[in-house]
């Protein structure tokens, strides 16, 4: 006997008010406004920057990093990941140009050993290299991040304040083409949806997330979760770190700046196709299951509701309306953190659509031995 367009309703309906009100206020994009305040004494800091042919960024995440205003001792390990586009000469030059030249290494990485991830063994290359400072924290960034000059004060300052071993900011990604405006903010919706920061910070909550472009790790945590050989082999290398390190009862935190900006641009959809991809089907644990799970669940929350206000007009209209108005309520708060139009709050079924789609894509890589793609590495391959 089908479900009535009533019953139906109150499924997409449901889903919302779990959302809202339950889900640790997900939804609530603030970005991390604290102001530092004197320490008695600046931790030591090492950035740590892999970076594999970012010949288009490299020299201004460089000078970025050259700019930063910390009061402690700041030194800064640019690892080149087999780069074959001039990234390592532009690192030299940017190096060269800025204040901070004698602070400012160079460290070319070793082949990567059988069952690492390229990025991950260019951190491990990295913290060795920086180790040999002594440094009470290690920065992990991105080579196509660009941070304001206060951005390493705030965010040690925030560890230091909540005694946070594992200390990250989601870095602002660029919204200016149509395909951006259209899924980078839904890629942060879903993230957060996933992740919620109230979770992450809760040290009876089970999850765990980081954001990669901007990780602060204490380093003496680094050995006791066996370092970055236990996760060697992870895709997702940021949120398996803050998994690792939570999962030894450390304490993590995650934030949203707008003071540390991507580079990267996606000017099609199938570059954005192609970073959801890397990842998605890993997201899931390479589960066909989980990936129908997944795919039903996107229709329900997202695409119900709309396919109900079309189908079946005046039938429900409460129910179906009132889904429709907290889906968009829920989405406006992340519209405007990146200063879109109202309007785009009726566009998240579309990217919800895009996303399933992306998501098989990723799936149907794994299964052809090409998954986890990233600077031409297929880092996810399927295991027989």
């Amino acid at each position: 006997m089908p479900l009535s367009p009533t019953l139906l309703a109150a499924i997409p309906l449901a889903i919302w008010i779990y959302l809202l009100l339950a889900r640790g206020n997900f939804w609530q994009v603030r970005e991390e406004e604290t102001q530092p305040e004197p320490l008695p004494n600046w931790p030591r800091v090492a950035a740590v920057v892999p970076a594999r042919n970012e010949a288009g960024t490299i020299a201004r995440t460089v000078s970025s990093l050259a700019g930063q205003d910390y009061p402690g001792e700041f030194s800064i390990v640019v690892v080149d990941d087999h780069s074959e586009d001039g990234t390592v000469a532009l690192a030299r030059k940017a190096a060269a140009e800025s204040r901070a030249a004698e602070r400012i290494a160079i460290h070319s990485a070793a082949d990567i050993p059988p069952g690492w991830t390229g990025k991950l063994w260019a951190l491990n290359e990295g913290a060795q290299a920086a180790s040999e400072g002594k440094p009470d924290f290690f920065w992990f960034t991105d080579a196509d991040v660009v941070h304001a000059p206060d951005a390493l004060k705030r965010l040690v300052f925030r560890a230091e304040k909540d005694s946070l071993d594992l200390a990250s900011l989601m870095v602002l990604l660029q919204a200016k083409t149509f395909p951006e405006r259209l899924l980078i903010p839904p890629f942060l919706y879903f993230f957060l949806l996933l992740y919620p920061p109230r979770w992450i910070a809760d040290p009876n909550a089970s999850t765990a997330a980081a954001a990669g472009g901007c990780i602060l790790l204490r380093r003496n945590v680094l050995a006791p979760i066996g370092g970055f050989a236990s996760i060697r082999g992870e895709v997702i290398d940021d949120c398996a770190l803050a998994r690792a390190v939570k999962s030894r009862d450390g304490r993590i935190w995650m934030g949203l700046t707008r003071a540390s900006v991507s580079l990267r641009s996606y000017g099609s959809f199938a570059e954005i196709r192609d970073m959801i991809a890397r990842t998605a089907f890993t997201q899931l644990r390479y589960s066909l299951v989980l990936l129908i799970v997944a795919l039903a669940g996107l229709f329900a929350t997202f695409l119900l509701a709309w396919v109900l206000f079309f189908a079946y007009p005046g039938e429900a209209w409460l129910l179906v309306d009132s889904a429709i108005a907290l889906m968009a309520a829920c989405f406006l708060v992340t519209v405007r953190f990146y200063n879109l139009s109202a309007a785009w709050v009726l566009t998240l079924p579309v990217a919800a659509i895009f996303y399933g789609y992306a998501t098989c894509v990723s799936a149907a890589r794994y299964w052809l031995g090409r998954g986890g793609q990233w600077k031409g590495r297929a880092q996810a391959a399927r295991r027989n």
